[in-house]
Formats: structure tokens, sequence, C-alpha cells
């Protein structure tokens, strides 16, 4: 039940309504019609697979570089003097492993850090299920390990 006077901010009859919406209120008797354009209403509806299947469009022949995912099987920044070694010996850990990431594998420093990355995923869920496959081959190292967005590389 609504409490005593509850309705005394919409407009009298006669009056104009102070704001926008007791305007809609009052002027459609809760019936709202809102246009919207069908362009606009097309990518509002049309969802991840839709927005995946557009950019598989929009993609050249040859080598494309585009957002996507990557999981990070590496980052360190002590014992300088063995981070590079190391980070690429944990890449090739994971090809000797998984030959299907054979080309996918990144090492690279950004001071004083060095990462290894691997994989060139479109989406975050197709990472997600790398990363759950290396986390269960090498569970030494899954603390470490983690989808990060990334510049992929598309070959077409």
């Amino acid at each position: 039940m609504l409490p005593a006077g509850a309705f005394a901010a919409l407009p009298r009859q006669g009056e104009e309504p102070d704001n926008v919406v007791e305007r809609i209120e009052s002027e459609s008797n809760g019936n709202v019609h809102i246009d919207i354009p069908e362009n606009l209403l097309d990518q509002i509806l049309r969802g991840e697979k839709e927005a995946v299947k557009k950019e598989s469009q929009t993609l050249r022949p040859g080598i494309n570089k585009t957002s996507g995912y990557r999981v990070q099987v590496f980052s360190d920044g002590r014992n300088q003097h063995s981070l590079e070694n190391r980070a690429r010996a944990r890449g090739n850990a994971v090809v000797a492993r998984f030959p299907k990431y054979r080309g996918q594998v990144y090492s690279y420093s950004s001071s004083p850090n060095w990462y290894t990355r691997i994989g060139n995923f479109k989406t975050q869920a197709e990472a997600s299920n790398a990363l759950a496959e290396l986390k269960r081959a090498f569970p030494q190292f899954a603390a470490e390990m983690r989808v990060v967005k990334s510049q992929i590389v598309i070959i077409k």
C-alpha cells in the first residue's frame, strides 16, 4: 500500500509536468513506445557470436593483428641474469607437451620483467579453456598463469 501523499508529485490535470519522466508518465498513460533504428537494434541484439563472425569477415588474407587473448605462463623480474633463459624454457616446456602451440609462444622483456605468453585466442572463453588445460599439465606453475588481453596474430 502506498503512503498518503504518494501521488502528490504527479501534476494535476491541466498542469504542465516538472520533468521529463513526469511528462512521459502523464502523456503515455503507461504505454511507452520507443523507436530504435534497425541498425542500432541489430548491434544491441547481435551478441558475441555475431561480433566474432563480423570480425572474421574483415580479416584480409595473410597475417592480421587484432585484439584478443593469450595465456601468460611466465612473468618474473628477479635474478636478472637468468630471466630470458627461464622465460624461453617455460615456453619450450609448453610446446614440448602441447605441439599445437608451436609458433604461438611469445617471450619478451619489458624491463625489468620477462614474460612468456601462449596462443592467439579470439575470445576469453577459448583462452580460459587453454589456461585450464595448461594448469592441469603444469601444476607447479599454475599459480602464476593467467589469461591476459593482448594483440594477437591471425593468419588467414
